[in-house]
Order: structure tokens, then sequence, then C-alpha cells
């Protein structure tokens, strides 16, 4: 009995062994990582072969998961995928790294995820000129949602002669593409104007900034961002103020016109009591146009002040318009007894002058004829 046992306890741990054994414990990194560069402004290229092994795996699925950044990130951006490549912004100032492991999971597995280990490259473009060659303070604003303008300051040491030139890239361009609308100080290019840009919003809008100069090598700068967190809108329009019987304000303005479109806005409303050195205090913040508030207990001369940005419907950011502004004259409750109080004295006033006026005059008439002809005969 013990011995037979003993066979049965022996023969279910060898199926047990030789059922598990079936199952994948371990699987390879993926091979060959590149980062390459397709010459598109910082839009760069992570690629990848799978491990051999997997070719002959069935029933499991295979991912990837990638993490890269830039020199001075805080943190990895995470990315996980079925594809061999991926493509993504980077500032070609820094150097890049990237990582990708493999991950298993299926029946091959058991159903338990197995990860490989990971295979590491960077990227780095070879340093070009000076430092304080390149361009400084570039800042960039999409007015209205239909035309961006960025400007930049000369390099500290950019020689005399140096020529410095914008080029853009966004998905959907074969290739990088020159400004061709140059804003000029004193003969030299510090700023470009663009527009038909459309199908750039929502997407890496990168930027480089190089130059040239007979002297020495200047050094380029890259930037990406997204056009939409750029828009500048134009003032609201139309700003009317209303003014009820109750001391009620009513202010009503229209959207701006322009590309913006007017539920991707927020308006800021602000009062100040009186129209000059008075501090502005905001009031309210909100998507509708039109704003009501009381003016009981307040100066009798108050301004009132619109400007518009786009939301967190629209964009993460974004800059605030110019402000729309109109001001109001009412007048408080004791003016207005004041008022009515002068008036009743200037009337009692009024009505005293004709009394005395008139006791004069009949008192004039009566001395006229106290006067006889007898005494006027004797004189």
């Amino acid at each position: 009995m013990d011995i037979q046992w003993i066979c049965a306890v022996t023969t279910i741990l060898a199926w047990f062994c030789t059922g598990s054994s079936g199952h994948q414990t371990s699987v390879e990194p993926p091979r060959n990582l590149q980062i390459i560069d397709p010459g598109l402004l910082g839009h760069l290229c992570i690629e990848w072969q799978p491990p051999p092994s997997l070719l002959t795996l069935d029933q499991c699925t295979i991912k990837y998961k990638l993490k890269y950044r830039s020199t001075g990130d805080a943190d990895w951006k995470v990315v996980f995928t079925k594809k061999l490549k991926y493509g993504v912004g980077f500032d070609l100032s820094k150097r890049t790294e990237a990582k990708v492991q493999t991950l298993l999971e299926g029946r091959c597995t058991n159903e338990s995820e197995v990860k490989s280990d990971w295979t590491h490259a960077t990227f780095q473009l070879p340093s070009q000129g000076d430092l304080e060659s390149q361009i400084r303070d570039l800042h960039c604003v999409y007015y209205d949602w239909e035309h961006l303008t960025c400007t930049w300051q000369l390099g500290r040491l950019a020689p005399p002669g140096a020529r410095y030139e914008f080029y853009y890239w966004y998905e959907g361009l074969d290739h990088a593409v020159q400004c061709d609308d140059y804003r000029q100080t004193h003969g030299r290019n510090t700023g470009c104007n663009l527009q038909n840009l459309r199908q750039a919003e929502y997407t890496d809008f990168n930027v480089c900034v190089n130059g040239s100069s007979e002297s020495t090598w200047l050094r380029p700068s890259y930037f990406t961002f997204h056009l939409q967190n750029l828009v500048k809108p134009s003032p609201p329009e139309k700003l009317s103020l209303s003014i009820s019987a109750s001391e009620e304000v009513h202010v009503e303005w229209s959207p701006p016109a322009g590309g913006t479109p007017p539920h991707c806005l927020d308006y800021e409303v602000q009062l100040t009591e009186r129209d000059g050195d008075d501090p502005w205090a905001s009031v309210s913040t909100q998507v509708e146009t039109a704003f009501t508030f009381s003016q009981s207990n307040r100066s009798h001369v108050a301004c009132v002040r619109v400007r518009g940005k786009t939301n967190v419907f629209c964009a993460d950011k974004g800059f605030w318009s110019e402000w729309t502004r109109e001001c109001f004259y009412v007048s408080r409750k004791d003016e207005k007894q004041l008022f009515l109080l002068i008036a009743v004295v200037l009337s009692f006033l009024t009505i005293v002058i004709i009394f005395i006026l008139a006791a004069q005059r009949k008192k004039r008439t009566n001395g006229e004829k106290n006067i006889s002809p007898t005494s006027l005969y004797l004189e």
C-alpha cells in the first residue's frame, strides 16, 4: 500500500514538472535599440528589434515597455506599445536617453507577466559653436488662434554680420521649413511671422533657430511647444453697462473677433472705485459674457474692465488679452437726499424772496397814495 501511494505521488509530481516546464519563465530583451535623428528639428525615432526567441512563441501577448528622458529631466516618460518604434520630440541641445524591455504574458507564461532586462541607448548631437552665440529669450505668441509671431534676442557673443534663421516642423510636413517672413532689427533677423498653421495645432511644433557667420559657428537652439498653449485672443468687444433702479450694474460684452472659438474663452472681470490710480479688484472669472453686481454702498464713480484667455477645455495655458474698459456714474443715496434738501431749501428761499419783493412793492405803492395834492400846492 505504501509503495503504491509513493508511486502515485511520484507520477503526479513528474506530470506537474513536465507540464510546467512548457511555461515561459524568462524572456530576452529587445535587440539593436537605436535613437535616430531624421532631421526634423528634435523629432527623434526610437527603434528596436524583437529578441529571436519570440519568433517561435505563440499563445502569448508580446509588448514593450519604453522609457525615455533628456538630461535634466527628473522622471522618465513611459510608453507601452506592441510596435517596434516610437517617435517623440526632444531638445537636441541635451543628451537623450532611452531604454526598452520585453513584456510577455499569456498561456505560454501561465497567465503571469514575464519581464526581460533593459536594453539602453543614448543620443546627442555634437556641440557646435559657443554657448553664448545662441539666441536668447525666444518668445512666441499665437495671436487670435490665427498667426504665430516669434521673437528673440541675439546671442551675447554673436559676431557682427551673424545671420540667424528660423526653421519649423510639425507632423504632416515632409521636411523642416524655413521662415519666409522675418522680423528684423537693424537689418538682422530677430523674429518670424507664420500663418496657416491649423494643421499644427494639438501636436508637437518643433523649432530650431540656428545661424551662420563667416568667422565662427553659431550654437543652434531647439524648442518644442503646442500652438494652442500660446494663444493670445483679442480683447472682448462691445462692452456695455446698464444700471437698474435698484442700483444693480449689468455688464455685458461680446467674444472677440478672430479665430479663437468662443467656447474656449474664460473672462476676468475687474472693478475699481474711481477712474485713476485706485487698485483694481477681481470680482469674477467666468465663461459667460455677462455679469451683474450691486453698486449700493460704493463710490458714485466706478470703472469695469474685462479680458479673455483660453480655458482648460481647449488648452493647458495661454496669454491674457488686453483689457476692454468702461466707466459709469451712479448717484449715492446720501447725495440724492442732499440734492432733495437743496431743492427744498432753494424753493423755500425763492418763495420768501417773492414775498419780500411783493411786500416792498405794496409798501411803496401805499406811500405814494398818502402824498396829498394840497401839500403839493402849498409848496
